[in-house]
């Protein structure tokens, strides 16, 4: 088994927990906002309110592991933690153009 430093597996775990997060997002606003059963009369404050909080664990973890591969000089993590915050503001963007 090959034995990495602390360093390189906060960056992988924080790199994982990032894509969930982001996967959950998704998962919540295509079930509420694109496809739901019915559409709703009102926007539903418990979907935008998780929607909310889970950007802001998103932002949180992003920054993280930028700083972290950034002060290591990891340019993998570097790469991937700078696409993956233009992909997450990009859909930010996008969700607040959509809906005022």
């Amino acid at each position: 088994m090959l034995i990495r430093s602390g360093k390189i597996q906060f960056l992988f775990w924080t790199a994982f927990f990032s894509v969930f997060v982001f996967i959950w997002i998704a998962w919540i606003a295509l079930g509420t906002f694109i496809l739901p059963d019915e559409k709703p009369v009102t926007v539903p404050q418990n979907a935008v309110m998780l929607l909310f909080i889970l950007y802001g664990i998103l932002a949180v973890l992003l920054m993280a592991g930028t700083f972290v591969s950034v002060m290591i000089d990891n340019r993998f993590y570097r790469k991937l933690f700078g696409i993956f915050v233009m992909v997450a503001m990009g859909t930010l963007m996008y969700a607040k153009s959509m809906f005022g």
